[in-house]
C-alpha cells in the first residue's frame, strides 16, 4: 500500500479547476516531485496534502486513512516554504524546538531531538544564533531541521531553494539528497525548475493546467516524453513537425516540410499518413564540417546561424538548406578552444535514427 494516495482530487477556484481529477500514489521513502510551470496546480495540490485547502472532489489517504477533515496541525506532515518562515525573535534551537513544544513533548526529549537534528543539518555550532545572523543556506537548513524534528511521515517542500543563488542552490540540492536518504522521510517537493527536479527525484509528476501530463522517473521523462508539453518543458528540445510516410520496414520514415525525409524508431500502432512531431534532444545532434564523411542516415547540410557559449558546452543554431533551424549542443573538449564553429560556417548535422521520439498528434 502506498504511503500517500491521491484519488481523483479536484480543487476549483470559481470556474477554474486548479487541480483537475488528479490521482497519484507516493511510496514511503520516496523523493517525489511535482513539476510544472506557474499556475499548473502543483502548489494547490501540496496545500491539500498539508491540509491548508480541502478538495472539492476526491479524497486523500495517508497510510490508508482518509485525511478528510483532519486539521493541518493534526496531520503527521510538515511544510517547508521558500520564505523559510523562521521566527526572528527565537534562536535556531528555539525555532527547531517549536513544533515539539506545541506538541507538549517532555523538556528532556525536546533538548535531545534538537541536538540530534542540528547535527543532522550540520548546524551544531549555531543553536544559539538568531536567524538574522545566518546565511541563506543556513536559514534553509534551519527550516528543514524544524520540519524534520517531529519525525513527520511526509515532508512537503514548496520551492524551498527558490530564494538561493545558483551556486548555493546547487550545494543545497546535494544536501537535500543526502538528508532525505539519511532520515528516510518521504519528501514531496514542488518546483518549476526542471534541472532541479531531474537531479533530486526518484519520480516526477509533470503537471499542466491542473492535470498530470506524465508520471515517470527522471531518465524516462527526459528520454521518452509522452507528449509535446513534457518534451518541450523538460530541457532543450527540437520539435520537428512531420508526416509518417513509411511504417513498414522496422523504422518510421518521416517527412518534414522544411527539412526533407529521414528515419526514426518505430512506434507501435503508428501508420503511414499520421502526423506528429519528432522530439530530438540537441546533445544527440552531431555537427561536423560539411566536407567530412558522416556515417549516419539522417544527414543534412546548412550554416551556423548563431551560437551560445556556455563554458563546458556550446549551443549552436544551424539553419539547414531547406530553411529549418535545428539546435545542437556540443562539448568544448578541445584544449584552448572556446568554440568548434563560428557563425556562418558551413556544416553538416546528423543524428541516429533512434535518437528522437515520435509524438503523435
Amino acid at each position: 500500500m502506498a504511503l500517500l494516495e491521491i484519488r481523483e482530487v479536484t480543487r476549483r477556484f470559481g470556474g477554474l479547476a486548479a487541480v483537475d481529477r488528479v490521482s497519484l500514489a507516493i511510496e514511503a521513502g520516496e523523493f517525489f516531485t511535482l513539476l510544472g510551470p506557474s499556475g499548473c496546480g502543483k502548489t494547490t495540490l501540496l496545500r491539500m496534502i498539508a491540509g491548508f485547502d480541502e478538495p472539492d472532489e476526491g479524497e486523500l489517504f495517508l497510510d490508508g486513512k482518509s485525511l478528510s477533515g483532519i486539521a493541518p496541525e493534526k496531520r503527521p506532515v510538515h511544510t517547508v516554504f521558500q520564505s523559510y518562515a523562521l521566527f526572528p525573535h527565537m534562536t535556531v534551537a528555539g525555532n527547531i524546538a517549536f513544533p515539539l513544544e506545541m506538541a507538549n513533548r517532555p523538556r528532556e526529549e525536546i533538548a535531545r531531538r534538537v541536538r540530534e537534528t542540528l547535527a543532522l543539518v550540520h548546524l551544531d555550532e549555531k543553536g544559539q544564533a538568531y536567524p538574522h545572523e545566518l546565511s541563506g543556506g543556513q536559514k534553509q537548513r534551519v527550516a528543514l531541521a524544524r520540519g524534520l524534528v517531529n519525525k513527520p511521515r511526509l515532508l512537503l517542500l514548496d520551492e524551498p531553494l527558490g530564494a538561493l543563488d545558483a551556486k548555493l542552490r546547487e550545494e543545497m540540492q546535494v544536501e537535500l539528497i543526502n538528508l532525505q536518504r539519511d532520515v528516510g522521510v518521504t519528501f514531496v517537493f514542488v518546483t518549476h525548475a526542471q534541472q532541479e527536479a531531474l537531479a533530486l527525484s526518484h519520480r516526477i509528476a509533470v503537471m499542466n493546467m491542473g492535470r498530470v501530463e506524465q508520471l515517470d522517473t527522471p531518465d524516462r521523462l527526459y528520454t521518452a516524453p509522452s507528449s509535446r508539453f513534457v518534451a518541450d518543458f523538460i530541457g532543450k528540445i527540437n520539435l520537428i513537425e512531420v508526416e509518417v510516410i513509411d511504417a513498414s520496414h522496422g523504422h518510421l520514415g518521416l517527412r518534414a516540410a522544411a527539412l526533407g525525409e529521414f528515419a526514426a524508431e518505430p512506434v507501435p500502432g503508428v501508420k503511414a499518413g499520421e502526423r506528429g512531431a519528432l522530439a530530438l534532444r540537441p546533445e544527440l545532434v552531431r555537427v561536423t564540417e560539411r566536407l567530412e564523411s558522416v556515417d549516419l542516415r539522417n544527414r543534412f547540410t546548412g550554416r551556423v546561424k548563431e551560437l551560445l557559449y556556455l563554458g563546458d558546452v556550446t549551443l549552436y543554431k544551424v539553419q539547414l538548406d531547406g530553411g529549418f533551424v535545428i539546435e545542437a549542443l556540443l562539448t568544448n573538449a578541445a584544449p584552448g578552444r572556446a568554440r568548434l564553429f563560428k557563425a556562418g560556417d558551413s556544416v553538416t548535422v546528423a543524428w541516429r535514427h533512434d535518437a528522437g521520439v515520435f509524438l503523435r498528434g
